[in-house]
């Protein structure tokens, strides 16, 4: 099949610092050292965005002949494309939102590599430490704006979804955004576009001008879910584990849509981190939503939930399905008791000083046949408990849909997850059931499972 690409020399709109001939040097490197391969991958990721791949593989397969270099002018920086995808472009010229994006990525791409991972100011090691880059991170990305009271909602959900359950996350957006709330997603397709979507709409009748659609997104990932085109504010952060972190600091309240194995990987992240006695007080409104036939989806999300975290875990969301306006107005109240708390606290509305993120969280996760192998999914302290499962939650989505993870499943075969007999047949279940229904590829896509689950006797298999 042929697929129409373009060339073409691309300035920023607005202003845009110059780079140093070390930073354009490093991003060109296409040695192991180098940020060429990485830039690369996420400019075509956005230049592709709203095609139907979910592979960061195929992708570059389609525009095999795809190249990307920064050019430096008296004017500033500027991005040269060759071979880029002709859908991100109308009559010759990008599309603007798609050229925010582009310029996103690249100051992103340039400030995790010179300003936090090779820096000596941040102690990654430490939970301060990494917290403190996750919050320069969004600083340089202009994502810290003044709030006159918290009003960004996260919308997690999957990008494999149906049609129905799509139209229904637009509902939540529109309601949402009647109500003047602004929306936070992984900025892909799916659960991620609709409730911008349906936000957009209703700040358009409100005739609020600067509503905010900010996409959170990785490296790994954006290939998999590529901005799509409602979002305004694009932040790209080195890993998973500080994109996770991006969310709960950044946002005031968070909603969960219909998803798969990304979307209860971050539910298990969330509670791991509220299930921690020093954030047991604090206010984070979180609800499990969907059309009305979700109720059987939220039901076995919500019974492996308490079969491994308990009650306590249970108690800290609601479920509400078929009513986005209850959804609405649930969320809106939540939102004026976190309002109410950090004015008597005196924490920053635009970002969650005092929830604690143990180490646990943090750590980035490799996921290798080994380090899979060696998680331990056993009952236990919860938020031990919380953090493995979240680790192989994340694992099974790197062999869905990470490149990396793909090439490890390809050389050595599926991961293998070891664990209690019970805790394991919940799992069991739980993925079962999403491969049914369409939740691990897109719609239509056969999928092969990446994973093996194998139950073990015994703490520590």
């Amino acid at each position: 099949m042929n697929y129409p690409a373009t060339d073409a020399e691309i300035a920023p709109s607005g202003h845009w610092s110059v780079l140093s001939r070390a930073e354009v040097a490093r991003l060109l490197d296409r040695g192991h050292s180098g940020l060429y391969p990485l830039f690369r991958s996420c400019c075509l990721a956005v230049l592709a965005s709203g095609s139907d791949v979910d592979d960061g593989r195929e992708l570059l397969r389609r525009y095999s002949g795809f190249d990307v270099a920064v050019v430096q002018h008296a004017s500033g920086v500027q991005i040269s494309l060759t071979g880029a995808p002709a859908q991100a472009f109308v009559d010759g010229v990008l599309i603007e939102g798609i050229r925010e994006h582009l310029f996103s990525v690249l100051r992103d791409i340039v400030y995790a590599a010179d300003e936090i991972l090779d820096h000596p100011r941040f102690d990654l090691s430490t939970r301060a430490g990494t917290t403190d880059a996750v919050f320069n991170i969004l600083r340089n990305a202009n994502a810290l704006v003044p709030l006159e009271a918290p009003n960004l909602v996260v919308c997690w959900g999957g990008h494999s979804i149906s049609r129905q359950e799509y139209e229904y996350s637009k509902l939540i957006g529109y309601e949402l955004g009647l109500r003047g709330l602004d929306i936070c997603t992984g900025c892909g397709p799916g659960a991620m576009k609709g409730p911008m979507k349906g936000a957009a709409i209703a700040h358009s009748k409100q005739r609020r001008r600067n509503g905010r659609y900010v996409g959170i997104s990785e490296p790994g990932i954006i290939a998999a879910e590529a901005p799509n085109p409602i979002t305004n504010k694009l932040v790209i952060l080195p890993d998973i584990e500080k994109r996770l972190e991006a969310f709960v600091r950044l946002g005031h309240g968070i909603i969960v849509l219909p998803g798969g194995a990304g979307t209860m990987e971050e539910i298990l992240y969330l509670l791991g981190i509220l299930l921690h006695p020093d954030n047991r007080d604090i206010e984070l409104p979180l609800i499990f939503t969907g059309p009305a036939d979700a109720a059987d989806y939220f039901a076995r999300i919500d019974r492996l939930i308490g079969q491994t975290l308990g009650e306590t875990a249970q108690a800290r969301y609601r479920i509400i399905t078929g009513d986005p306006v209850a959804v609405a107005r649930e969320m809106t109240a939540g939102l004026e008791r976190v309002r109410r708390q950090r004015d008597a606290t005196g924490d920053s509305y635009r970002f969650n000083w005092r929830l604690t993120i143990e180490r646990d969280f943090q750590q980035p996760f490799v996921p290798t046949h080994q380090s899979m192998a060696a998680l331990s999914l056993y009952p236990g302290p919860t938020h031990v408990l919380a953090a493995n499962l979240r680790r192989a939650l994340s694992g099974i989505v790197a062999g869905n849909v990470k490149e990396q993870g793909q090439r490890e499943i390809e050389r050595h075969g599926p991961f293998e997850l070891h664990g209690e007999p019970k805790l394991v047949g919940a799992l069991d279940e739980l993925l079962g059931y999403f491969a049914a229904h369409n939740r691990m590829k897109l719609p239509g896509s056969h999928y092969q499972p990446c994973y093996r689950l194998v139950a073990k006797t015994g703490a520590g298999g």
